[in-house]
């Protein structure tokens, strides 16, 4: 595809290529032109490493009620039950779509294979073996080509362009975004009628997580510093089960290999899961997490341990053959020995707010996947409900959109171009990767599966004093990749760390020691807007 031009005029700017992404392009290019740019490879997000699968009501077990009841246990209270509603009787039809653009899926017979995973109580979940979110991807970018929509990679949004911030009067409303180019530094001035924010989660955030490079949480802190409502940023999932190795890159054990009858046991070889709760290896991940890591520090071991032994070699190698090859890299043979293994944040539960059509609280701006917050996982996501969710809201936005196009039509020319002002070219990469190592490794330390106020207070003030240092920097400098990201970063660690202050209680993905138990009192969202964390 062409590169991006000085300026650009679109219909629907589409910011991120996962699942969200690109089912939206495919709904919104029947309306009007579509523009998605990604910040690296196209295919390169979190939907490219989803291992198990999408959950939906697809088997003759299997009921929507039972499906919206298991997302409202694991959601700890926090879920809105008309957004979980929407997403679970809605995804049958979505998955069908998927399946008419070429999805492959394995299959028994005549019927889709379904496997468990933790919180659910019936076989739902859909794969292609343990690497379902590759061929989701694949076939949603074959069909993005066969359409003929445009995606430019290595793009980096800088800042979403908006009313307020141009003095335009009238409601803030957005009006598309600064993108700077990887490769050659450029700064494309981006105007569109619709700005849809996909650009995934904020993993990188925390030391040690299995999401991709590119999941420094760009929109949710672009969204917050153009005016838009934030949420529940406390609520961060920290999968159970990563592989622990020194040369390994947090590689993901997913879920359903729990699912399929893998026991957890501690360094002494003892099943340990019965004691933190009954539902053992198949309780929500929150509580396979906090179980994990009890263990780990009751008796000092570095990691537990997967156990899949007691299963057949030829089960193991036809369910979860990318899995099994990576361990055997590693030295480690599933069906002889237990997975080393340690939780590493993975998800976040919170994002920027949304309506059940994807839109956020500034007009023109929609947000959709795991950048938005629109409900569904409330304190605690369900195993793999975040495809569906991606699937679901792209559809829903799309024709949310497509409805107001032409709204901002007359405003394009009103965008001016980027204006670097009296910036200079960086001379101290040093400070930019010394800030980066900084703030991640005090969201780890502080901001935990296990937090306590005393940690979270020390975060913020030294948070603070980092966001200073990088807001000096970034002004006095020319932008680079790795500056938007650590820029991007420090502001979601704060608001991080501000949601976490804010909620007075236990509930879900956030444990405090000082109040570990939940509290009806708290039975509602932690909402930040720009502001608050000054």
């Amino acid at each position: 595809m062409a590169p991006l031009m000085e300026r650009e005029r679109v219909d629907f700017l589409v910011l991120g290529g996962g699942v969200a992404g690109l089912t939206f392009a495919l709904q919104a290019v029947k309306h009007g032109s579509v523009l998605v740019l990604t910040k690296r490879q196209r295919w390169e997000g979190s939907t490219q490493y989803a291992q198990g699968g999408v959950a939906s009501v697809l088997g003759p077990d299997d009921d929507f009620d039972l499906h919206i009841q298991d997302t409202l246990v694991a959601g700890a209270g926090l879920c809105k039950r008309d957004a979980v509603e929407v997403t679970v009787r809605e995804g049958p039809d979505r998955i069908r779509w998927l399946l008419s653009l070429g999805l492959d899926l394995d299959r028994e017979g005549d019927r889709l294979h379904l496997t468990r995973e933790g919180g659910h109580s019936r076989r739902r979940i859909a794969h292609a073996k343990d690497a379902t979110g590759r061929e989701v991807e694949r076939a949603l970018l074959a069909a993005c080509a066969a359409a003929g929509i445009r995606i430019v990679e290595d793009q980096i949004a800088i800042d979403l362009v908006t009313s307020g911030k141009l003095g335009l009067g009238g409601p803030n409303r957005a009006l598309g975004a600064y993108v700077l180019d990887r490769a050659t530094g450029a700064i494309a001035t981006v105007s569109a009628a619709v700005t849809v924010l996909a650009t995934g989660g904020a993993g990188k955030v925390y030391l040690y997580t299995p999401n991709p490079d590119v999941a420094t949480g760009d929109g949710i802190a672009m969204a917050y510093r153009a005016g838009a409502a934030v949420a529940n940023m406390e609520f961060f999932q920290f999968h159970p089960t990563c592989l622990y190795h020194p040369q390994a890159k947090s590689y993901l054990i997913s879920e359903a290999c729990r699912g399929e009858g893998g026991i957890l046991r501690n360094g002494a070889g003892e099943a340990f899961m019965s004691r933190y709760d009954p539902r053992r290896e198949l309780a929500p991940r929150d509580v396979v997490a906090r179980s994990i890591d009890a263990e780990m520090k009751r008796r000092g071991d570095d990691c537990a341990f997967l156990d899949m032994t007691h299963l057949p070699k030829s089960f193991l190698i036809e369910h979860f053959p990318n899995i099994y090859a990576t361990c055997r890299e590693f030295g480690i043979d599933l069906a002889v020995q237990p997975i080393p293994v340690v939780p590493a944040a993975h998800y976040l539960c919170g994002g920027v707010v949304t309506d059940l059509l994807g839109r956020t609280t500034i007009p023109h701006l929609y947000a959709i996947g795991e950048v938005s917050c629109t409900g569904l996982h409330g304190a605690n996501r369900l195993a793999s409900n975040s495809l569906l969710e991606g699937l679901v809201f792209g559809w829903r936005a799309a024709a949310a959109a497509a409805e107001e196009l032409g709204a901002t039509s007359g405003e394009a020319a009103a965008v001016p171009g980027w204006n670097p002002g009296d910036a200079l070219a960086p001379d101290e990469g040093v400070v930019v990767a010394h800030n980066w190592d900084e703030v991640r490794r005090l969201m780890w330390n502080y901001v935990g599966i296990v937090r306590t106020e005393k940690r979270l207070a020390r975060a913020h003030g030294r948070l603070e004093m980092l966001r200073a240092e990088i807001r000096d920097y970034y002004w006095q400098y020319h932008v680079t990749p790795d500056l938007v990201e650590l820029r991007n970063l420090a502001d979601v660690a704060m608001l991080i760390v501000a949601c976490a202050r804010q909620r007075k209680e236990s509930r879900g993905l956030h444990y405090v020691l000082d109040t570990p138990r939940a509290d009806d009192r708290w039975l509602r969202d932690t909402v930040l807007t720009r502001g608050d964390l000054e």
